[in-house]
C-alpha cells in the first residue's frame, strides 16, 4: 500500500483556554492520496483553512501529527521544516505573495532558484502556455492584473513539480474564464502528470474539478464526496450550512 501524499492523524488545533477555548480542529483524521485532487469545503469558520495550514506546515497543531509522505512535520525542527516546504510543497493562496521587484518569470522560477535547481524547460513552457502568460513574463507584479498575478502564483507552485500543492481559494480573485483555465490546469496536472493537490474552496464549481471533496463543520470532518459535480457539492453544503440554501 503506497504512502499517502499527506496524512492528518488525530489533529487538534485549539485557541484560547478555559471558557474561551475554541477548537478550530477536533480529532481530524484524513488521508490525501498521491496523484489525487482533493477539495476541502465547509461553512465559514469550519476550520478548513486551519486544516490546510496545518497540513502544509504553516501552522503547528495543538496535538496530533501531519505526515508529508513518510515525514512527520510535527517533529521537524524549524530549519528542516522550512527546507521541506521549499523543496517538496507548492503553495497557492488568495494573497498572491509575489516578490514586487521580480518579473513574472522570475517569480515563477523563484522556488527552483532558492533550491539551486534549474527548471525543466519543457515543463516550464507547458505551465506558462496553459496559464496563458507568454506575453507577460517580463512584467513586474504591479504591471499585472489581479487575475494575472494569481496565475503567476499558480505557475510558481507547479513549476517545481512538488510532491503536493496546497491551494487556499486559488481562483478567489479570478473572473470565471480565468478560474476555469486555472482549475483545468490543476486538474490536468493531476490527471496527466500525477500531481497531488489539496484545495480549500467555497465554490461548488471549483470543487467539481476535484476527484474528492471533504466537508468540514465545527472543526470535524462530516462527510466526503467522490467524483463531485457542482450540483452534488451544493446539495452537500446545504446539509451543513442552512445559509447556503437561502
Amino acid at each position: 500500500m503506497s504512502v499517502a501524499a499527506v496524512r492528518a492523524v488525530g489533529l487538534w488545533k485549539t485557541y484560547g483556554g478555559g471558557q474561551t477555548q475554541v477548537d478550530a480542529l477536533a480529532e481530524v483524521n484524513a488521508e490525501f492520496g498521491k496523484g489525487r485532487f482533493t477539495a476541502i469545503m465547509g461553512p465559514s469558520g469550519s476550520g478548513k483553512s486551519t486544516l490546510l495550514h496545518c497540513l502544509a506546515g504553516l501552522d503547528k497543531p495543538t496535538a496530533g501529527h501531519v505526515y508529508v509522505g513518510d515525514v512527520d512535520l510535527t517533529r521537524l525542527p524549524e530549519k528542516q521544516l522550512t527546507q521541506l516546504r521549499r523543496d517538496r510543497i507548492g503553495f497557492v493562496f488568495q494573497a498572491f505573495n509575489l516578490v514586487p521587484t521580480l518579473t513574472a518569470l522570475e517569480n515563477i522560477t523563484l522556488p527552483l532558484d532558492l533550491a539551486s535547481r534549474k527548471p525543466d524547460p519543457a515543463w516550464l513552457e507547458t505551465v506558462i502556455e496553459t496559464i496563458g502568460l507568454q506575453d507577460r513574463l517580463g512584467h513586474k507584479p504591479s504591471e499585472l492584473s489581479g487575475g494575472q498575478q494569481q496565475r503567476v502564483a499558480c505557475a510558481r507552485a507547479l513549476v517545481s513539480r512538488p510532491e503536493v500543492v496546497f491551494a487556499d481559494e486559488p481562483t478567489g480573485n479570478l473572473d470565471s474564464r480565468s478560474s476555469a483555465d486555472v482549475l483545468s490546469f490543476l486538474h490536468t496536472s493531476v490527471r496527466d502528470f500525477g500531481q497531488s493537490i489539496v484545495m480549500v474552496t467555497h465554490d461548488p464549481t471549483a470543487a467539481s474539478y476535484a476527484d474528492r471533496v471533504l466537508f468540514l463543520a465545527d472543526g470535524r470532518i462530516q462527510s466526503e464526496l467522490l467524483d463531485p459535480t457542482a450540483e452534488t457539492v451544493l446539495d452537500a453544503m446545504k446539509q451543513l450550512d442552512p445559509a447556503v440554501a437561502g
